[in-house]
Formats: structure tokens, C-alpha cells, sequence
């Protein structure tokens, strides 16, 4: 019996897995943290360790480190779940020594049994069961490939159960929000940073084991946007700290129109980005490519109206100081266009000052972000306007 241990610091996350893992046949031991996860790691001896990098006290990164400093656990296989966003933590991890990353975000069960066999070789010789509906007694299962009946009964007990704790889980991160919102002091404000951070880590880790993949993917964006706030305090400022109320808010509609199986597949998106700076063009696509959104890029506004007239775009991001036309004057126009009275605008600018909102506003803008902007706060806010509009279209 092959031996797996599991170092997860989400108990429902760890016991999901455990018991999918114990159910294929193998043996399965956990640990809430790094420290305890090595401890067990010299006694248990695993064949595989499935490790999440981003866990309370000892990094996930430092775990890696330390297991392939000992002679005897050099060359075990390490899987680690990572966040898509996070992609230096997952760079980290590969020269670390990491076997696997896999996204925590859409990543089923079944999917990590799969991955344990092809890392470790086991093409399905370890003898499986499967629970018979008449009598409660264990049947061997046919070697080498997944019960899907027996699965997809799995998955659907995981999502109703994350979908009944939903109003429970959005009243916590709403309070948690507020005592962000309240803190009045650096040390308060990073303490509750984190406590968010926390929160939005597990619900990506659960959302994801439950196939509820729109959830998952802006837990993990938001996620990625908190952990860059807290490890850099500097970039904690009004454009930040709206982001992520922006992003706690969208979450609660998720809770309410993301949860049905239609609406589980990434949407297609057409955004449109209009910028005479090359540099601040580029950082966009850049933000926007980290959520896999397709975007035009255009330096001209004359151009971009061109665009505008001809062809529906779900997302514009527009410059305020352009040269012939300025962003406000371009996102006046496009109002007036069938195709865009009501598709999203979002202001990139470093012209922030109160003016300069109130007339992004007046112009018909919907957001605003200040240059020089996070990557990652750009990639919530383009989540945010991209989902939102596939899943509550404009009649």
C-alpha cells in the first residue's frame, strides 16, 4: 500500500482529499503546517507528498527545501498546490525542487488521485472500491481507471455541501472586511489583512475541490491580491483597499449566480485597451493575460473608436490623457454606440486626482485604477467586470 502524506492547513481541504485518496486505495496521513508535516514525513516514510505552498508558520517553499536537504526524502515526489496568480511563488517552487504544481483552483479530486498515479507509476494496481447502493459492502473496482458514477455522486455531495455554507461563509468575509475597513492603525490594518487572506485562501481551496470553478478563479485572484498587499504594506492604499471590498462584494454574487453547472466554464472575453504609452499597454495585457482574458491593444483613440463602431467588446480599458482625443471624450462617444452603451470602462490613469474621478464618471467610466497600478489588482478588476457581465448580461 502506497503511503501519502498530506500537508494542507485547511482541515476540510486535507480530509477531502484524505479520504478520496484512502477510498483509491492508499495510505493517507495529514498535517496542518510545515513543521508537523516534517516531523511526520521521517516516521511515515510517504512515496508521495502533496504540499500547499502557502501555509501558516513554515513556507510551503521552506518544506521543499528541507525535504530535499534530507538524504532519504531527496528524490520523494512533491505535488504541490499552487495558485495560477502566484506565478513566482510556483517559479520558487520548481527551483525548490517541486515534483508538480497543480492549480488549486481546478483541480477535482479525482484529477489529484490521477496525479498521484502518473507521479509515482501506479498505473492502477492498487486494488479500489466503491460503496454498493443495496448492501453497504465493498466491491473491488476494475483496476486503472476512476468509479465515475461512484465519483460524480462524490463531487455533487462536495458542491452541495460548499453551496449550503455559502451565506455563512460570505457573512464572515464581510465581517472581516469591515475590520479591514475599520482598522486605524498599520499594525490593526495588516492584521486584518491577513485574516482575510486566510479566509479567501480556504474558500479558494474549497471552492475548487467542489468544482465550482468562477468562485475558485476570483478567490484566487483576490487571494493573490491580498498576499501582495501584506508582504508589501507600501501598496496598501485607497485604490487597493476598494479593489478588494470590490472583490469581497463580487464574491457574494457569485454566491448567488456562479454556482449552477452552466455557468462553470471560463468565459470568453473580448477586451479592448487604449493606451499611447507602449509601456502601460503592455502591463496591461500583461495583468489581463494572468486570467487568460484575450485583449485587443490599440495606441490611438481614433483607432480604437474605429474598433468600437465595428465590433463588441465585453471590457474597455481606457487611458484619461491621450493625444486628439482624451479618454473621457473616446468613452462619451462609445456610449453612444448600440454595441456599447453599457459595456464596462475602466479609467487607467495617473491623473487621479478627485476631479479627474468625477469626470471619468460624468464620461460614463465605471471604475478607475491610478497608475502606476498592480498587476494583480488590474486582473481583479477585469475578473470582476468580465464575469459579472456573462453571468447577468445587459438586456
Amino acid at each position: 500500500m502506497k503511503k501519502i502524506l498530506i500537508i494542507e492547513d485547511d482541515q476540510i481541504v486535507a480530509n477531502v482529499y484524505r479520504n478520496k485518496l484512502a477510498v483509491e486505495g492508499y495510505r493517507v496521513e495529514t498535517a496542518s503546517d510545515g513543521e508537523t508535516g516534517l516531523k511526520i514525513m521521517r516516521t511515515f516514510k510517504p512515496d508521495v507528498i502533496i504540499l500547499d505552498l502557502m501555509l501558516p508558520g513554515i513556507s510551503g517553499l521552506d518544506v521543499i527545501k528541507q525535504v530535499r536537504s534530507e538524504g532519504e526524502f531527496s528524490k520523494t515526489p512533491i505535488i504541490v498546490f499552487s495558485n495560477t496568480y502566484l506565478t513566482n511563488m510556483i517559479q520558487e517552487a520548481w527551483k525548490a525542487g517541486a515534483t508538480k504544481c497543480i492549480s488549486k483552483s481546478n483541480c477535482a479530486p479525482k484529477e489529484v488521485v490521477e496525479v498521484v498515479r502518473h507521479t509515482i507509476g501506479d498505473s492502477g494496481s492498487i486494488p479500489k472500491s466503491s460503496q454498493t447502493a443495496t448492501t453497504g459492502s465493498h466491491a473491488p473496482a476494475k483496476p486503472g481507471a476512476l468509479n465515475t458514477e461512484t465519483d460524480s455522486a462524490f463531487q455533487a455531495d462536495l458542491r452541495g455541501t460548499f453551496i449550503d455554507s455559502l451565506p455563512a461563509t460570505l457573512s464572515t468575509l464581510r465581517g472581516s472586511l469591515q475590520s479591514l475597513i475599520k482598522a486605524d492603525n498599520e499594525m490593526t490594518r495588516l492584521k486584518e489583512i491577513y485574516e482575510l487572506y486566510r479566509r479567501i485562501h480556504a474558500l479558494n481551496g474549497n471552492a475548487g475541490i467542489a468544482g465550482l470553478v468562477q468562485i475558485a478563479h476570483m478567490a484566487a485572484a483576490l487571494e493573490a491580491l491580498l498576499k501582495e498587499i501584506y508582504e508589501k504594506p507600501k501598496n496598501i492604499n485607497a485604490s487597493t483597499l476598494r479593489t478588494v471590498a470590490a472583490g469581497v462584494d463580487f464574491l457574494g454574487f457569485l454566491f448567488e449566480r456562479g454556482t449552477l453547472p452552466e455557468t462553470q466554464e471560463a468565459p470568453a472575453a473580448s477586451i479592448l485597451v487604449v493606451d499611447d504609452e507602449a509601456i502601460s499597454r503592455r502591463a496591461i495585457i500583461y495583468a489581463l493575460e494572468k486570467a487568460q482574458l484575450h485583449s485587443i491593444n490599440v495606441e490611438a483613440p481614433e483607432t480604437a473608436l474605429n474598433l468600437l463602431t465595428e465590433s463588441h467588446f465585453d471590457l474597455v480599458f481606457l487611458d484619461v490623457d491621450m493625444p486628439g482625443m482624451t479618454g473621457f471624450e473616446l468613452c462619451t462617444k462609445l456610449r453612444g454606440l448600440p454595441l456599447h452603451k453599457k459595456t464596462p470602462v475602466v479609467f487607467v490613469t495617473s491623473l487621479s486626482d478627485f476631479d479627474n474621478r468625477t469626470s471619468s464618471t460624468m464620461a460614463g467610466g465605471n471604475d478607475f485604477i491610478a497608475k502606476p497600478f498592480l498587476f494583480i489588482e488590474l486582473t481583479v478588476k477585469a475578473l470582476i467586470h468580465v464575469l459579472r457581465g456573462k453571468l447577468q448580461p445587459v438586456k
